[in-house]
């Protein structure tokens, strides 16, 4: 499985950059409120037990795809509490995540946007009338953190940089919130684990790292851990950055027991659904993985929401790569490896793991036909898509020059 190791799944680098500067920022002391002025205090919000209750329907609906219902619920916090942010960024999360099944869709951008800025104006005003209010200052940092992270989605660099650093100013001035310290511990556990995986992993941005403090990996992903089991507002999106992590460390276990346990309490939410079948497949759990793909692939099929080309893409490689292995079933093989390449087109994921296996493994049984012409075109598009320090790329390359060797002696044949 070692090409799998090489093709799993990493975050997008983008957000990852935005997060790490989210994170960093945190750590600089500020002092740019001056002397209280307070004018009135608000009644806290995220500590209140029963606005928990209240909203944990709504937030299983958001994270199961059941936006509708979720919006329902979240409008009327922003009815029953008008001068608070907390209704309009859980509006703003919900636009999220509707982007996180396919991030190259903008149709939902406004929207969050939207949300988003008056969740910071209305968190704004609190900070006027009691500038020492942790709770608007909570809302600030998360509000911005996500503004950054769609940002560096689309490429808008400024603004990313500038939100990010909004974000942990803001995330300095809540701290000491001991009533919401699980939800705050997330910027810490990013901040401790992409402060080294940045480096590691991107060996020319150790320059522009240079006045950073260094985190540590295993204190990072303890913290993530620790408000995946004890936050309530931030929790699920720990767990969100867990899964990654584990797979991105090769704790496949642990990456397989959090995806399973999301996509047991959010069927429907695809992200979760492919999470689970990946890394099932990782683990070499093939029925399982095979049922999960399946079940991917008939959503994809049938145009269930959040099930699209990138989902498609997961579940036609598992299956292509089980009945090529396993099963040794080749036309199957061959269907299901074309429509891994299909998906990635649609969504021009061309340097995808996926995509290149794909047109590896076609090649390979080309040329075990005798088709050494076509073997040839699937070895070429993986070189010409593909990272030169890949497996898949050395493969691709050391079969080029065998088949044109098997071409050339067909032609002296003739």
């Amino acid at each position: 499985m070692k090409t799998l190791n090489q093709m799993s799944v990493k975050m997008s680098f983008r957000s990852v950059l935005v997060l790490l500067m989210m994170s960093q920022m945190a750590q600089a002391q500020f002092s740019w409120f001056g002397g209280s002025t307070k004018k009135k205090q608000h009644e806290v919000l995220l500590a209140n037990r029963a606005i928990q209750i209240e909203a944990t329907q709504a937030i299983n609906n958001m994270y199961n795809f059941k936006y509708d219902a979720a919006e329902r619920d979240f409008r009327w916090l922003t009815v029953k509490y008008p001068e608070h942010p907390i209704g309009f960024f859980l509006l703003g999360l919900n636009e999220w995540w509707k982007i996180v099944p396919d991030t190259k869709d903008e149709s939902h951008d406004d929207s969050f946007f939207a949300n988003m800025d008056r969740a910071i104006d209305l968190a704004d005003d609190m900070l006027d009338d009691d500038d020492g209010d942790k709770e608007a200052a909570f809302f600030q940092a998360a509000a911005y953190a996500f503004k950054g992270r769609l940002h560096s989605e689309r490429g808008n660099w400024i603004k990313a940089a500038w939100d990010g650093k909004q974000a942990m100013k803001y995330l300095d001035k809540c701290r000491g919130f001991g009533d919401f310290n699980p939800e705050l511990a997330i910027g810490d556990g990013l901040y401790n684990y992409y402060s080294k995986w940045i480096p590691e992993n991107y060996p020319s941005l150790k320059p522009m790292l240079v006045f950073f403090h260094k985190g540590v990996k295993a204190q990072g992903i303890k913290q993530l851990e620790y408000v995946a089991s004890n936050a309530f507002y931030t929790r699920m999106e720990a767990k969100y950055f867990l899964m990654q992590i584990y797979s991105m460390e090769n704790q496949h276990q642990k990456a397989y027991y959090e995806a399973a346990q999301m996509h047991a309490m959010y069927p429907d939410n695809s992200f979760f659904h492919r999470y689970a079948a990946r890394t099932a497949f990782m683990l070499g759990k093939s029925d399982e993985a095979e049922k999960l793909a399946e079940e991917l692939l008939a959503n994809v099929n049938v145009a269930k929401y959040g099930y699209e080309s990138t989902a498609g893409r997961y579940a036609a490689y598992i299956l292509g790569y089980i009945n090529y292995n396993y099963k040794r079933d080749l036309p199957k093989a061959k269907e299901y490896y074309q429509k891994t390449i299909d998906f990635a087109l649609q969504n021009n994921s061309k340097d995808s793991g996926y995509f290149l296996g794909a047109n590896l493994t076609l090649g390979k049984i080309a040329s075990a036909e005798k088709d050494y012409v076509k073997a040839l075109q699937y070895f070429n598009i993986v070189t010409s898509n593909g990272d030169k320090k890949l497996d898949t790329y050395k493969e691709a390359s050391k079969l080029i020059d065998e088949t044109k060797k098997l071409i050339k002696a067909e032609k002296k044949k003739k």
